[in-house]
């Protein structure tokens, strides 16, 4: 059927991350002007799409991207708040997936996500120098690497996982490496990470990531069982 092929091409488009959760799709003419297709072909796979979970419609009219967090993510922060060692868990585990996604993000990124980084680590040296919030920062540098990716799956992955994400960021910047010196560290942790970004160097890129969040995991191991506090009380 024509709208199966719409679908395909639409699941493509989400699969290989050009259409991220939250991406507000073309409106129905574009799509099937651009696909070569009728509009009722375009309006049937769309509201396949959206039984399945995959897209959601917008207020006041159009598509978007969605990813399935509604669910899974208020559980994983109560998790993260009632054991320490949740955390330390899913610390773990995002270690091991940031790992992942900065290799595909050597390989894969274009100019425009080396000109976000540099302008996240601008703002980020801006930001300490001044003594102001620092999650906010740390939240979209980790968000422009999994862009850089290209990997619709890997997207999903960490639009489920965002809430709990930036409570991490929080009690990280601000429990686990509240001082300047800690600052310094990470700043120039995320520095050799960019680096290796910018020069194509998967090997290089991984060897920073894996040294920073291997950082972060040591001060975890350094830290008395107790409750974390994550989002507060």
């Amino acid at each position: 059927m024509v709208s199966e092929r719409v679908a395909d091409r639409i699941l493509a488009s989400i699969a290989s991350g050009e259409w991220g959760p939250g991406h507000r799709l073309p409106g129905e003419r574009r799509l099937a002007e651009e696909m070569g297709v009728s509009r009722v072909s375009v309006r049937a796979a769309l509201q396949g799409l959206k039984t399945q979970g995959l897209l959601d419609a917008v207020q006041g009219g159009g598509t978007r991207v969605i990813a399935s967090s509604a669910a899974m993510d208020p559980g994983m922060r109560e998790l993260v708040r009632v054991n320490c060692e949740n955390l330390n868990d899913l610390a773990e585990i995002r270690a091991i997936l940031e790992t992942w996604a900065v290799v595909r993000a050597a390989l894969n990124r274009s100019d425009d996500d080396i000109a976000e980084l540099e302008r996240i680590m601008s703002a980020t040296e801006a930001d300490i120098a001044a003594g102001r919030h620092k999650t906010e920062n740390d939240m979209r540098f980790h968000l422009a690497i999994a862009k850089a990716s290209r990997s619709g799956i890997y997207l999903h992955i960490v639009a489920v996982i965002r809430g709990v994400l930036r409570e991490m960021l929080e009690f990280h910047r601000y429990r686990l490496f509240p001082s300047r010196t800690d600052d310094g560290v990470i700043l120039a942790q995320h520095r050799a990470i960019v680096d290796g970004i910018r020069a194509r160097d998967p090997a290089a890129a991984e060897a920073a990531m894996r040294a920073h969040l291997g950082w972060v995991l040591d001060r975890y191991a350094e830290q008395p069982a107790r409750r974390p506090d994550v989002g507060g009380s």
